[in-house]
C-alpha cells in the first residue's frame, strides 16, 4: 500500500513511485521548476501539492501555520473575500430570515415567558461582536445564563456550566438562543453563513497566539459556520485555531452550494441537538 504522502525538502531524493502524494512546502519554494523536473509526471501520475492545498482538498480546511510563508495563498484567500455572487447570497439570507422569523414566531414566544418564569428579565443579551473588518456590531441572543454569569468579566463557556440555567440548556442544545440574530442579517451586519463573531476582549487575544486570525474577518460573519458543523463548541485558543483553519477554507471556497450545505448540516445538528457542548480537549 503506498504511503499517504511524501514531504519534499530535498531535490537529491528521487524514489516517489511509492508515494500517493507528493508535497512541496509552499507555493513560494525557491527554484520550484527544480523540483518539478525531478518527477516524471507521466511515469508516477502523482499529485504534486503544497501543504495547503493538501489539507484543503483532504481536510476541508486550511491550519494558519501553513500559510506562514505561502505569499500566493494567503493572496487568494484576500481574492475570495471579494466573491461575485455576493447578490445571490444577500438574497438567500433575506428570504430564509424572514421564513425563519415567521416559522419560529410561536417558540419565541414560548422562550420568553420560560425565561422570564425562571429568572426574570432580561430576556435577552446584547453581546459586543466584532463584524466584518473588525467593526462593533451588538448581537442579540436569548438569555441562556444567569444575571450574574459573567459579573467577573466575559470567560469561554464549558462543559456543564453551572452559570447555564434549566431552561437554558435547552435554549443553547436547540440553538434557539440564536434565532434573534436574524435581525442582524436582515440588517445586513450579519449573513446566515460565514465566521461565527468573537467577543472583541477574546479576539485581542486570540490575535496575538493565532497567526492570521484577522483574516476570518474579512468576510460578513455568520450565524452558522464551516467551522460551526465541522468543529464541537470552542472554549479554548486549540480550538479557536483549528476553527480558523475551518474558515479559510470557507473564505477561499465560499459559493452558494457550500452555503447551501452548510446550512443543510447546521438544521441536522439542531434536529439531532448535537456539537452545543464546549469542547473537552
Amino acid at each position: 500500500m503506498k504511503n499517504n504522502f511524501f514531504e519534499i525538502y530535498s531535490p537529491e531524493i528521487k524514489e516517489f513511485s511509492k508515494y500517493s502524494y507528493i508535497l512541496i512546502p509552499d507555493s513560494n519554494i525557491k527554484n520550484l521548476n527544480k523540483v518539478y523536473s525531478l518527477i516524471d509526471i507521466n511515469k508516477y501520475n502523482i499529485p504534486i501539492l503544497t501543504k495547503t492545498e493538501w489539507c484543503a482538498a483532504k481536510l476541508e480546511k486550511i491550519p494558519s501555520e501553513y500559510l506562514l510563508k505561502d505569499e500566493i495563498e494567503v493572496s487568494a484567500i484576500l481574492r475570495s473575500t471579494k466573491n461575485r455572487s455576493f447578490q445571490l447570497k444577500r438574497t438567500f439570507d433575506i428570504f430564509i430570515s424572514i421564513f425563519l422569523l415567521l416559522s419560529t414566531f410561536p417558540i419565541v414566544i414560548l422562550t420568553i415567558f420560560l425565561i422570564f418564569i425562571e429568572d426574570g428579565f432580561p430576556i435577552f443579551y446584547i453581546q459586543k461582536r466584532h463584524g466584518i473588518d473588525n467593526k462593533i456590531i451588538k448581537l442579540p441572543k436569548f438569555r441562556s445564563m444567569l444575571k450574574t454569569a459573567e459579573i467577573n468579566g466575559p470567560t469561554w463557556a464549558k462543559k456543564d456550566d453551572i452559570r447555564v440555567t434549566k431552561i437554558g440548556k435547552y435554549i443553547r442544545l436547540l440553538r434557539i438562543d440564536e434565532i434573534p440574530q436574524l435581525l442582524l442579517v436582515l440588517k445586513g451586519e450579519m449573513s446566515l453563513v460565514g465566521p461565527r463573531p468573537e467577543r472583541p476582549e477574546i479576539d485581542e487575544f486570540l490575535k496575538e497566539k493565532i497567526h492570521l486570525y484577522d483574516l476570518r474577518y474579512k468576510v460578513l460573519p455568520g450565524i452558522s459556520g464551516w467551522a460551526q458543523v465541522n468543529y464541537p463548541y470552542g472554549s479554548s485558543t486549540y480550538d479557536s485555531k483549528e476553527k480558523l483553519s475551518y474558515d479559510l477554507f470557507y473564505i477561499k471556497n465560499q459559493s452558494f452550494l457550500l452555503d447551501l450545505l452548510i446550512i443543510l448540516k447546521t438544521v441536522r445538528r439542531v434536529l439531532t441537538a448535537s456539537g452545543a457542548n464546549p469542547n473537552t480537549k
